[in-house]
């Protein structure tokens, strides 16, 4: 990226108010479009048309279209590991499949047929727990990808959950968590949906073990054996099904996985079997065919006019020309609360990179540091900083326009204040402003020299706002995949791999390595691969624990 050009480009924009920008008074017409049942409103980003077009030269000259063709087509977009890039695919109609995906793509119509029938048997009760009751509870274990996708969908469509069935995510090691899963849960009537593309991962094993620990010592179907149990109570999303069989889950409830579908991008795959099982496959169906849609804009629409790529470019404007460092993702929807979480993993665990696909250090930064909180949470917390410290915080603001509750009132005052957030945090307020508030309110002279300076805000913080018609399957699957397509974009024109997550992998090993020395004595305590800090850290541990035992 030619990140000379974007500097002059960025003169007159460092240098300006945003707010002189609606002086067209057009500008709202000519800064907005539609796509997939979504209203993007970009008029608050602190560019002009000018300047947009020459973003657009930039995605030309990355060969972005050529790119895009790239990812549908099914070519290896992920060097570093010599894999194609097709989570789309998975969502498109049977025939696109077969195009793309060749023989291949009968084993993928086959799970999703397996999916549906899984999701149709459980619903009406023809799969059921060895006691012969219903089952009342999902119990999803996986990490990272194999659980931030399912998770956010979850929570965002409760209204469309089926009547019997409540659905749990666990992930995070800590024991803590397992414990208050098993709270809410009866285990005679849990299914349980093990997650894990290698059967490997640390984190996932071991809660499946401890889940699985905990289901056959509550489990009151003492006429069954342990194998039974696990064999009729639980399911996995795997590659490796010996390991997968070895734990003891019967080889016909295995889905399988495919290594052109990165984790942060599987919802559409077997992973989302946790989401089609509460939801039902009408809606998960709708919830591709929104994805779906978006994949069509995406590919065909003009850059001009393409939702995915003026995102992308306003993205790369703030963070390279701009340099705003951060993202703040601000759902006013009480159901999307998920959604910053699971867009802090697709958007930095994507471009959080520092060297183009040929392993050349870049001369630019990448993907900003993405934060968030639900509207109106977020106002009576870091949206002080955001309005009044030195830095600006570019940020998205996501709203259904319809409510999901029958509380009127309330939504009004949400959608009041969504509106109300993107336009202070644009126009701020100046001195001679909260010195004349001051005046009319009635405060002397001194009075307003002593408060008026705490009452101003810079403004000039640009942002997105999009509308949802209203969050159901279909507008959700719309907006996850305009923002996979926003990361494909900015990972095309910051040349890096936007599908492989190599900083990850060293948490991973050298979790390992502390586990082992973990393991040994106090006196042999000793590694070449810790620091000296790492490793008295762990005799403290050990000891506290000698401690706690005596």
């Amino acid at each position: 990226m030619d990140i000379a050009y974007l500097t002059k480009l960025s003169v007159n924009a460092k240098q300006r108010k945003l707010f002189s920008l609606f002086d067209d008074t057009a500008r709202s017409d000519k800064f907005s479009l539609s796509a997939a049942g979504l209203f993007l409103d970009y008029a608050k980003q602190n560019i002009t048309e000018d300047e947009l077009g020459g973003l657009f030269d930039l995605a030309t000259q990355a060969k972005l279209s050529d790119k895009v063709t790239a990812q549908f087509a099914g070519e290896q977009l992920n060097n570093t590991e010599q894999r194609a890039v097709l989570h789309t695919v998975l969502r498109a109609p049977n025939e696109r499949k077969k195009a793309v995906l060749g023989e291949q793509a009968q084993a993928v119509i086959d799970t999703e047929a397996k999916m549906a029938a899984i999701v149709d048997d459980v619903q009406s009760g023809a799969v059921h727990s060895v006691s012969g009751e219903k089952f009342t509870d999902i119990l999803a274990i996986g990490i990272g990808g194999s659980y931030y996708g399912v998770k956010v969908a979850l929570s965002a469509l409760v209204p469309y959950h089926q009547p019997g069935l409540k659905a749990h995510v666990l992930a995070n090691v800590d024991g803590d968590a397992a414990q208050e899963k098993f709270a809410k849960l009866n285990a005679n009537t849990t299914l349980v949906v093990v997650i894990s593309k290698t059967f490997t991962t640390q984190e996932t094993l071991l809660n499946a073990t401890i889940v699985k620990q905990w289901m056959l010592n509550a489990s009151s179907s003492h006429n069954n054996s342990s194998s039974d149990i696990i064999a009729q109570h639980w399911y996995a999303v795997s590659t490796n099904i010996a390991a997968a069989t070895a734990f003891g889950i019967n080889e016909d409830n295995i889905l399988p996985m495919w290594d052109w579908v990165g984790g942060r991008f599987s919802l559409w795959s077997a992973v989302g079997l946790p989401l089609a099982l509460v939801i039902g496959n009408q809606h998960f169906n709708a919830l591709k065919a929104g994805a779906y849609a978006m994949d069509q804009h995406f590919q065909q629409a003009p850059f001009a006019q393409n939702m995915p790529v003026i995102m992308a470019l306003l993205g790369i404007w703030n963070r390279n020309a701009l340099g705003y460092p951060s993202l703040a993702i601000l759902p006013y929807n009480h159901a999307l609360r998920a959604l910053p979480g699971y867009l802090q993993q697709t958007d930095m665990e994507s471009n959080g990179k520092s060297v183009d696909n040929n392993g050349n250090r870049l001369n630019y930064l990448t993907a900003p540091v993405v934060f968030g909180q639900e509207g109106t949470n977020g106002q009576h917390a870091f949206m002080q900083l955001m309005h009044q410290s030195a830095d600006i915080i570019p940020t998205d603001f996501i709203l259904s326009l319809a409510p999901t509750s029958e509380h009127l009132a309330n939504h009004d005052a949400l959608v009041a204040n969504c509106f109300a957030q993107s336009e202070a945090l644009m126009q701020g307020k100046t001195l001679a402003q909260a010195e004349a508030e001051l005046r009319l309110a009635g405060a002397d002279n001194a009075e307003i020299q002593r408060l008026a300076r705490h009452k101003t805000m810079k403004g000039n913080t640009p942002s997105n706002t999009l509308l949802l018609p209203q969050l159901d399957p279909y507008s959700l699957g719309a907006l996850l995949a305009l923002y996979e397509h926003k990361i494909f974009v900015q990972g095309v024109l910051w040349q890096v791999n936007s599908y492989d997550q190599w900083g990850v992998e060293l948490g991973k090993q050298l979790g390992k390595e502390v586990l082992h020395v973990m393991a040994k004595p106090m006196a042999d305590i000793d590694s070449e691969a810790l620091s000296s800090s790492s490793l008295a850290l762990i005799r403290r541990y050990k000891d506290n624990l000698d401690l706690s035992s005596r």
